[in-house]
């Protein structure tokens, strides 16, 4: 397998990821996909996405020539795993809650996730959320309007204090949490202004090196960079092209699919 590891989202989430892994792998080549004609895909009908983010995803491989793909969203990943293990003939690897690592680091056994609202209701958290923190008080806060700030900031926008200080603020009920999951890829692209509008200092945990660590198992002799990674998306947009650019990404492709 000598392509780059393509790195796919709805919007620019998944370049919270490609920090990750470039921690990590510094050398790794990389590419990557994103679904922005579509976003925020929490926003869509379950029976659509399934049908919508297989489609996308395969043109987005064949075009790449990737060696593995890696879905950073929460909401493909919980809906379309399986479908895009069976379609595709690439590694996949998904994107879930850090409710494990959180279960652990949490001292006083009540934490928070944080993330879009059709992540903190579907089923798959509260498995999650049973099988490794059935001990914990776990605070699940919808914050969807948070995916707007990361994208505007991603663009050059400025950040809107009282839409953070508002999607932050059901954390701060109880003085008894103490770590907070990330539960959206989107979101590590707001750490410091989340940390900066906490009353309270807390921990703050996303997947994003996780995905990277498994990638290289998946992947162990990975792909050398050489020269700016492909992007792909599936929307001509500017904003996004200059976002992209501010991670290494040459300008984007458009994606033909069906």
């Amino acid at each position: 397998m000598t392509g780059p590891v393509l790195v796919f989202d709805s919007g620019v989430g998944g370049l919270s990821v490609v920090s990750a892994m470039r921690r990590r792998f510094p050398d790794m080549a990389l590419a990557y996909a994103c679904d922005n004609a579509m976003l925020p895909y929490g926003v869509r009908e379950d029976a659509w996405l399934v049908e919508r983010i297989p489609a996308v995803c395969q043109a987005a491989v064949e075009a790449s020539g990737c060696s593995a793909l890696v879905v950073a969203c929460n909401t493909a990943s919980t809906l379309a795993l399986e479908v895009l293990r069976r379609r595709l003939d690439v590694p996949v690897v998904g994107t879930v809650p850090a409710i494990k690592p959180a279960a652990r680091l949490s001292r006083s056994r009540h934490f928070g996730l944080l993330a879009t609202r059709a992540t903190v209701s579907r089923p798959y958290t509260l498995a999650l959320i049973r099988e490794f923190a059935g001990d914990c008080v776990v605070t699940r806060v919808a914050a969807d309007a948070l995916v707007g700030q990361a994208e505007g900031l991603l663009a050059g926008d400025p950040l809107d204090g009282e839409v953070i200080h508002d999607s932050l603020a059901p954390l701060w009920e109880d003085s008894d949490l103490d770590t907070v999951v990330m539960g959206c890829t989107h979101f590590p692209l707001l750490h410091d202004a989340l940390v900066e509008a906490s009353p309270r200092r807390v921990a703050w945990i996303d997947s994003g090196d996780a995905i990277a660590r498994r990638v290289a198992q998946v992947v162990p002799d990975h792909p050398v960079h050489q020269g700016p990674g492909r992007s792909f998306v599936t929307l001509a947009d500017a904003r996004i092209t200059s976002g992209l650019a501010s991670f290494g990404f040459a300008r984007p492709t458009l994606l033909s699919f069906s």
